[in-house]
């Protein structure tokens, strides 16, 4: 695994926004979500999509642990939200 830091699209936002990269203590936060149904079979038409957030400025051992991820949302439907998902963000 590679931290984000290393990225191509990290050193391209540093790049874009020099003044917000300058400050150590900036937050740099990761956004992740994936859909799963709750009741484990694909018979009932439910689905649930955690929404958490990940702190990037810790280094790699700290940061993909769950006491630093943030559950910050629930999104809870009868149905796949699909392309809508970010209707909802």
């Amino acid at each position: 695994m590679v931290h984000p830091s290393n990225s191509e699209a990290w050193k391209h936002f540093n790049s874009v926004h020099p003044y917000f990269s300058v400050e150590s203590r900036n937050v740099h936060l990761g956004l992740c979500t994936d859909e799963f149904n709750p009741f484990g079979s694909f018979v009932a038409p439910y689905s649930c999509w955690p929404v958490i957030l990940t702190v990037y400025n810790l280094p790699l051992g700290m940061c993909m642990r769950s006491e630093f991820m943030f559950l910050s949302m629930l999104i809870l439907g009868p149905s796949s939200s699909g392309q809508n998902l970010n209707v909802c963000l």
